[in-house]
């Protein structure tokens, strides 16, 4: 849809097939017993410039869609870190300075570490794991386990111990030390079909383009002068096409485009990562300290107060990203033990009315050192790939999602402007 935006505002009429009937892909909407959830609980951050200006660009609402607030990381009854309103990096600096939960020693040693990679503009002379990182810079105990290793997961969905500390570093650079606003985080106040997708499609349908949903891409045949694109048995010809399948898909699909041979053995090397999203509905309001609060040594991770983030009364999500001991447990032990551990973090509950385990098993690529991604423009001549797995600087985020699609979609204008 990023795409698809780009090309629309630019006049160039575009076709969207989608073959779900809910546009968003890996985050969309979902509806449980009437109520709109999304299959992964997603957040952004405000070094998310182009997702943000995207949405700004296609929504319409009066209020604004994201709820948005300074940087306030809060593991629940052992670490509170806030940003004040400073410039980078005197805000992370003060941040770390009056954190509560670590040492003094670990608040310099954190300071030190940030200073050193600012003096090394973010870069490693070899890419190494983030465990490796953080123990090459001393930090503690207690903000490896509170702060940095959780910020590691959430990022790259991806365990310290097997994490590309350059992406890690790229997420710092942008999210901690570029400016005060990069690290503020935003939640939205819909559901994410509704917050991009959805008022993308209406703004490419005003401009010219074509959104279908329901239709599943069957066929490419490449041919002199373009493409042949077949769904549900309609076959129609258009001079570009960008490919915005999950990776895992990408392989079968393209098989015998000899041109893209090395592209497919690329991403036919990538690993995966799952996503488990918990959603559990109380008969009660539910009240917890933040809008999104850590629960450490937990299986979930990360808690959303759906109340406050947007008005669902009774609604907790729980996240829990990349492998780990929670795959061996059944949905309805998983959501036992999510159940138990509010209960224990944030006293007694509401009955619970229901409950509903969403888990996306290849949800982002494993971000491991030095790994290979496919490019955007590939070998075969007006052909693009776009999703969050291909080359960039950024892990599997929504923001490397968009910026792919919108790389796809300029470089198909200059293409065309030279034609």
């Amino acid at each position: 849809m990023a795409a698809a935006v780009t090309l629309a505002e630019q006049h160039v009429p575009v076709t969207v097939y989608e073959a779900g009937s809910i546009l968003g892909g890996r985050a969309r909407r979902v509806e449980i017993n009437g109520i709109a959830l999304d299959n992964g609980l997603h957040i952004l951050i405000g070094a998310y410039r182009e997702t943000l200006r995207l949405i700004a660009q296609v929504q319409s609402t009066p209020e604004s869609p994201l709820l948005r607030s300074p940087l306030d990381w809060y593991m629940h009854q052992h670490l509170r870190l806030r940003a004040p309103k400073l410039p980078a990096p005197l805000h992370l600096v003060s941040a770390l300075l009056t954190a509560k939960g670590a040492s003094w020693n670990e608040r310099w040693a954190a300071i030190r570490m940030m200073r050193a990679l600012r003096h090394a503009n973010f870069r490693l002379p070899r890419d190494t794991t983030v465990s490796a990182l953080l123990n090459a810079h001393a930090q503690g105990p207690s903000l490896t386990r509170h702060l940095w290793n959780p910020l590691c997961v959430s990022a790259l969905n991806t365990p310290p111990e097997k994490a590309s500390a350059q992406l890690f570093l790229n997420v710092l650079r942008d999210g901690l030390n570029a400016d005060r606003a990069g690290s503020d985080l935003l939640i939205s106040r819909m559901d994410l079909s509704t917050l991009f997708p959805q008022p993308a499609a209406d703004y490419v349908h005003a401009h010219g383009g074509t959104v279908l949903t329901g239709r599943r891409v069957t066929a490419m045949i490449p041919y002199a002068d373009g493409f042949q694109v077949t769904a549900n048995g309609s076959t129609s010809t258009f001079s570009h096409v960008i490919c915005t399948l999950p990776p895992h898909q990408v392989p079968a699909f393209l098989a015998g485009i000899d041109a893209l041979t090395e592209t497919i053995e690329v991403i036919q090397a990538l690993e995966y990562q799952p996503i488990t999203s918990v959603y559990l509905q109380f008969d009660g309001r539910v009240r917890l300290p933040s809008p999104m609060t850590g629960i450490p040594r937990g299986v979930a991770q990360w808690i959303f107060d759906r109340d406050a983030i947007c008005g669902q009364r009774g609604l907790i999500g729980a996240v829990i990203s990349a492998e780990g001991p929670h795959q061996e447990l059944t949905q309805d032990e998983l959501s036992k033990r999510v159940h138990e551990e509010l209960a224990t973090n944030f006293g007694p509950l509401p009955p619970l009315k229901w409950q509903r385990v969403i888990s996306e098993k290849r949800a982002t690529f494993s971000a491991i050192p030095g790994l290979r991604r496919p490019a955007q423009k590939t070998p075969l001549p007006n052909f693009y790939l776009a999703g969050d797995y291909t080359a960039g600087e950024y892990p599997a985020t929504l923001e490397a999602a968009v910026l792919s699609g919108i790389a796809c979609a300029r470089w198909i204008r200059e293409n065309s402007a030279a034609l």
